[in-house]
C-alpha cells in the first residue's frame, strides 16, 4: 500500500520521475525478507499491470510497463529479492541493511537504464544521464531513511511476527 501510495507524488524531470516508491521496495525487501518481500512488490506491480492506478502519477496499466519507465518498475522484482536474501544470510544490522540496499538499486538502475536505452535509442552516455545521474543523490538519502526506518521497525516486527 506504502509503494501504491508513495507513487502519487511525483516529481517530473524527464522521461524518468523522482518517486518515494522505490524507498519502499527497498524497505519491504528489508523487513518481509526476500520471499514475502518479492510477493509483495508482484503484487504491487501486477495491481498496476490490471490498470489500478498505484504507478507513479497514479497511472496504471500494461503501458507503464512497456514505456520509459518498465524497466525500473521490473527491476523491483529481483531488487527485492536480491536485498531480502542478503539480509537473511546476514545479521540484521545497518552496515548490511545499507549493503543491501545498495546492490537493489544497482539492480533497479540496470534492469531500468537498460530498458530505457533499448527503448528509447540514446547512447548510453545520454541514458545514463537521463535515467540514472539525477537520481543517486535522491536515492543515497531513500536509502539512508530506509536504514533508519527498518532500525526503528525491525524490533517491532520480530517480536510480533516469524517473517524475518
Amino acid at each position: 500500500a506504502l509503494m501504491a501510495v508513495s507513487s502519487y507524488f511525483p516529481i517530473p524531470i524527464g522521461p524518468v520521475p523522482i518517486v518515494l516508491q522505490n524507498m519502499f521496495v527497498l524497505l519491504s525487501g528489508l523487513l518481509l525478507g526476500s520471499r514475502w518481500g518479492l510477493a509483495s512488490v508482484g503484487v504491487y506491480i501486477l495491481a498496476g499491470v490490471c490498470g489500478l492506478p498505484v504507478f507513479a502519477g497514479g497511472m496504471g496499466g500494461i503501458s507503464r510497463i512497456a514505456g520509459p519507465t518498465g524497466g525500473y518498475l521490473l527491476g523491483y522484482l529481483p531488487a527485492v529479492y536480491i536485498i531480502g536474501f542478503i539480509i537473511e544470510k546476514t545479521n540484521k544490522n545497518i552496515i548490511f541493511d545499507v549493503i543491501a540496499m545498495s546492490c537493489g538499486c544497482g539492480i533497479i538502475y540496470l534492469c531500468g537504464v537498460t530498458w530505457l536505452k533499448v527503448l528509447t535509442g540514446m547512447t548510453w552516455s545520454k541514458t545514463f544521464m537521463v535515467g540514472m545521474y539525477p537520481f543517486v543523490i535522491g536515492d543515497v538519502l531513500k536509502i539512508a531513511a530506509a536504514a533508519a526506518i527498518a532500525k526503528g521497525l525491525r524490533p517491532i516486527i520480530m517480536k510480533n511476527t516469524s517473517v524475518l
